[in-house]
């Protein structure tokens, strides 16, 4: 395993979407374009199986150095009245380009800390969006919490307007790697708020943990999961840091690049994490993801009806997704959109009466075909080929390495993923990314380096 790691630790993409952010096509698409998929998607699916909605909420009063996300850091609470109008906002124009209700099936609240925000003006959110709109009879609410701050007035507000799922961002439990990533919140919290959402009724509580953190161990590790088992969260996200401070500016440089963990002492952390988790009783899910028996994930993943979209993965597959907020990215099956990444710009916009995109992608038939099979390995380990699939775009030695090594099997125009190739699910996909193969061939002057973070 250990030379496996060495090989296959490569900078690759996570693939929430196909075609990945980096390689969409901007000559090709406008906001015209988008709008004009978008009605037709939401015409073709609203009764059938509904939208989803993400809406990100981007406020943070302090800087955590392994984020990624699109964030505004303020301690000033006065701008959260004009950004949750403006998202309402935004929601009217998509509303008014719907032309009818739409039966809404997940909202999902991200972020940022989307409890910086206070309970009434979530409340005051969602309630919003939902006078508008109908309710799907097996939706699913969700919204990230932090421990620090999610309060019980935060937990009652969201139960009450629906929500019954919340996800709390744990990351590790050991002082120094918290200092490193300036993101110190004692176990008391995390128990606190994790009781507290199970005594109002919540019936799915998530945390995410990261491996690969600075000054993280393998001792790190089994106290963080030892620790999780005594609150026994229905889900756990346990994924690797993807160190990209070239994308992310000062933000990822609070730590040297010497106080991270590299390849197989990184790979250790999650192997032993993994078996930990499996002792627990917790069920592997698609790359990173475990859930007990219980859990809507798990009986998804049992049906084959698991989903993977820019909000990770879900138990509700819906082919439009709208993305609300500062940065949101919006998919409609045929195409995708992202919101300008500034507060200012995107109120601007949402008050001069326009969809605050700024660029997308228009999917081709070719790129709707690979990402069927991208979205059945990253959900299913397994795809089948048929007849329309082109097989020029495949990575035929990448392939074939992978099947030397044991990692997949290839068998009557089956791709199955096997037990010792589940970590390198990322490397599979590649041989599936046309656009990254195709990149590799011209060897254009890019720096794929400094593109995407190391697949493990």
């Amino acid at each position: 395993m250990q030379s496996l790691i060495q090989k296959y630790n490569v900078p690759g993409p996570r693939y929430t979407s196909y075609p990945t952010v980096p390689f969409w096509n901007q000559g090709k698409f406008s906001k015209e374009a988008w709008i004009k998929c978008f009605k037709k998607t939401f015409q073709e699916t609203n009764l059938k199986e509904g939208i989803s909605l993400y809406i990100h909420l981007p406020f943070c009063e302090s800087l955590c150095t392994f984020c990624a996300c699109h964030k505004h850091i303020t301690k000033r609470h006065q701008v959260e009245d004009s950004y949750i109008q403006t998202v309402l906002k935004e929601w009217d124009l998509y509303v008014n380009l719907m032309g009818e209700k739409p039966i809404i099936k997940e909202i999902h609240l991200g972020g940022g800390t989307p409890t910086f925000f206070s309970p009434e003006n979530l409340r005051v959110l969602i309630k919003g969006i939902l006078q508008k709109s109908h309710v799907s009879q097996d939706y699913e609410f969700s919204f990230e919490g932090h421990p620090n701050n999610t309060s019980r007035e935060h937990l009652q507000t969201l139960f009450d307007v629906g929500f019954r799922r919340v996800s709390f961002g744990v990351q590790d439990y050991d002082e120094k790697v918290q200092k490193a990533i300036h993101r110190v919140q004692p176990f008391e919290n995390v128990q606190m708020v994790t009781e507290l959402a199970r005594e109002i009724g919540y019936t799915s509580i998530s945390h995410d943990l990261i491996f690969g953190l600075p000054f993280q161990n393998l001792d790190c590790v089994i106290e963080t999961i030892q620790k999780t088992r005594k609150l026994q969260p229905d889900r756990i996200s346990f994924y690797s840091y993807a160190h990209v401070p070239w994308i992310k500016g000062v933000g990822q440089r609070g730590f040297q690049e010497e106080d991270l963990p590299k390849d197989d002492e990184k790979r250790k952390l999650y192997e032993v994490g993994k078996e930990m988790l499996s002792d627990l009783g917790y069920v592997e899910i698609g790359m990173d993801h475990f859930a007990l028996p219980t859990d809507t994930l798990q009986i998804s993943s049992e049906k084959r009806t698991l989903h993977r979209n820019f909000m990770g993965y879900t138990a509700q597959k819906t082919s439009l997704m709208i993305g609300l907020g500062m940065s949101a990215i919006s998919d409609s099956w045929t195409a995708f959109a992202q919101n300008v990444k500034t507060v200012q710009e995107y109120q601007s916009l949402v008050d001069q009466g326009e969809i605050p995109v700024f660029r997308g992608h228009i999917l081709s038939q070719k790129d709707s075909i690979i990402r069927k099979h991208i979205l059945e390995l990253m959900c299913q380990f397994k795809t089948k080929r048929n007849s329309e699939f082109y097989i020029e775009n495949l990575d035929i030695s990448l392939l074939e390495e992978l099947k030397n090594d044991k990692l997949i099997r290839l068998s009557n125009g089956t791709l199955e993923i096997l037990e010792e190739g589940k970590p390198f699910v990322r490397n599979v996909c590649m041989a599936f990314d046309a656009y990254l193969n195709e990149e590799k061939k011209e060897k254009q002057a890019r720096n794929e380096e400094k593109r995407f973070s190391l697949t493990i």
